[in-house]
Formats: structure tokens, C-alpha cells, sequence
């Protein structure tokens, strides 16, 4: 029993990297791709670069056969078993990234959430659990009622079978939305949480991503809070444990895929027996290896 199971989302993305300040009301230059996204797809597909042999994906996609055989095709390439329900009345999800050439190819996002929120009961089965050894539930799936009851099923699956179960939160502006007391309680029994430093401080209300990750781990057993170009914490116990460096990279091309490559490389490790801190470890190394490449899957 080694498999990843990752429940979340797999969406387009567009991406637009400009390298000069967006001119408003006119036009700007841009290099813009069109690629296969999703957080739960992305660090699904970086944790099968990462090692893990037996990687599945469970999402909600849209009615068009066609982007739904390319979305199909892109995750096998990776090494990922795709498990995508059709929703005949949404499109698949879409999430325009504007990538700023001159900031550190810092983005920004436009996020039409599609079918991914559509997840329902009926797409879950506990069966879907045999032969995983870690559960990992996208955010996203907690800012709608139907996705939330759905994920909320998986866990409970997952606990009482003893499989682990791992959340990264995604967005700080979707938790302020929904409001952090219920995201807290959604979330509550998973076993590792994996948020970025402004995810942490807004669950907390803490002014440090230190502080942060220590309250944070006092309800979950593994905190890991990525911190950009400095890395990431670890806590544990209501202490942090470890901080791991980043690795140096020569040129950023674009950071849209560097926390779902932490959350790929770090589940990985976990799977093949690292420590938390040795899974923050490579958890960073994926993700300096994810902005050197445009996108958010491993080239």
C-alpha cells in the first residue's frame, strides 16, 4: 500500500508573462501558454516527478471531450492515473495567471472555478482508498458547499481506515471568503496542513509565519509553512522543528507552480519514509525546480 491519492482540481490555465507593467487600457506584450493546471493536478504531477510510482487523481472537469482527453493525456504523461468525473452543466475550471517579468515573476490570478467545485458525494466512494497510503484534499475543494461535503467524506474515509490526510489551503483570499473559523473546522483531524506564510498568519491571526506554524501544528501533527525564496518552516508539537533554506536558482521564470511542487515533493517524501523536515527538504527542491519552468507541472 503506496499510493498517493490527490481529490482536488484540474483546470486550464493561461498563462501571461508580461515583462513590462500592465498599461491600463491598452495594450501590453505578453508570451502567453495555454497549459493543464490545478493545484491537486499539479503537485499530483509533482509528486510522481518526485518518485512515487502509484500517483491517482480524483477531480470534476467539464463536458468537452476533447480538453478533457488533453487534461487526460497531460496527467498520464506525468505519471498520474486520472480519475475525472464529467459535469455536463460546468466548463472545466480556468485560472488566468499574470506572470510580472520585472517582479520576481510574481503572479497574480483570475480564477473561474468551473466544474472543480462540483465535486459531489456521489463522485466519492471509500473504495477509492484501496491501496493509498496518503490522502491529500486540495483546498479549493473547501469554498463550496458541494466540493466541501465531499472532501469532508474522504477524510473521514481516510481516518477510519488510518490513512493519513494532508490539506494544502490555497488561498487566502478564498479562506477570508468562506471565513477562518469554518475553514478550521472543515480541516479539522488532518494530519498535515501545508500553508504558505500568508495562509498561516490569516488561520492564526498570528503576525509571524513562526508563530504561526507553531499554533498551527497544536491542531494538526505536521505543520510545513513555505516561506517564497526563504524556504520553509516546520512545526511540530506546538514548536517549530526545523528551518529548511531554499535552493539557489539562476533565473525565476515563473512561480505559479512552486507550492503545489512542495506539496508533491514533500508527500513523495513522506511516502518513502522521510521525516517531515527531510520532506520539507525535498519538498523545496521541487518547487526551485518548478519557477525555473513556465506553469505549474514539471517540464
Amino acid at each position: 500500500m503506496s499510493a498517493l491519492l490527490v481529490v482536488g482540481d484540474v483546470v486550464t490555465d493561461v498563462v501571461a508573462l508580461h515583462g513590462k507593467p500592465l498599461a491600463p487600457g491598452t495594450d501590453t506584450a505578453a508570451r502567453i501558454r495555454t497549459l493543464p493546471g490545478g493545484a491537486g493536478a499539479n503537485a499530483a504531477c509533482w509528486a510522481a516527478r518526485s518518485g512515487c510510482a502509484d500517483v491517482r487523481v480524483l477531480a470534476c472537469v467539464g463536458a468537452d471531450a476533447e480538453r478533457v482527453a488533453w487534461h487526460e493525456a497531460a496527467l498520464r504523461r506525468a505519471g498520474v492515473r486520472p480519475l475525472l468525473v464529467r459535469d455536463p452543466e460546468a466548463a472545466t475550471g480556468t485560472v488566468v495567471a499574470l506572470v510580472d517579468g520585472q517582479a520576481g515573476a510574481e503572479r497574480t490570478f483570475l480564477t473561474d472555478s468551473g466544474a472543480v467545485l462540483r465535486l459531489s458525494p456521489a463522485d466519492w466512494s471509500p473504495r477509492l482508498l484501496d491501496g493509498v497510503a496518503r490522502l491529500h484534499l486540495s483546498g479549493y475543494l473547501f469554498f463550496a458547499d458541494t466540493s466541501r461535503e465531499t472532501a469532508t467524506l474522504a477524510l473521514a474515509a481516510a481516518r477510519e481506515r488510518g490513512v493519513p490526510v494532508s490539506v494544502d489551503p490555497a488561498s487566502a483570499g478564498f479562506i477570508t471568503e468562506l471565513g477562518v473559523p469554518r475553514f478550521l473546522a472543515a480541516v479539522a483531524g488532518v494530519e498535515t496542513l501545508l500553508p504558505n506564510a500568508d495562509e498561516a498568519t490569516l488561520l492564526t491571526g498570528l503576525r509571524t509565519p513562526e508563530k504561526a506554524a507553531a499554533a498551527l501544528s497544536e491542531r494538526h501533527p505536521v505543520v510545513a509553512v513555505t516561506l517564497g525564496t526563504e524556504g520553509a518552516l516546520v512545526a511540530e508539537g506546538g514548536k517549530v522543528t526545523a528551518r529548511v533554506p531554499a535552493p539557489g536558482v539562476r533565473r525565476v521564470v515563473d512561480t505559479t507552480g512552486a507550492g503545489d511542487a512542495f506539496t508533491g515533493g514533500f508527500l513523495a517524501a513522506r511516502l518513502a519514509g522521510a521525516t517531515p523536515t527531510e520532506a520539507a527538504a525535498a519538498g523545496c527542491r521541487s518547487a526551485a525546480e518548478a519557477i525555473t519552468v513556465p506553469g505549474g507541472r514539471p517540464a
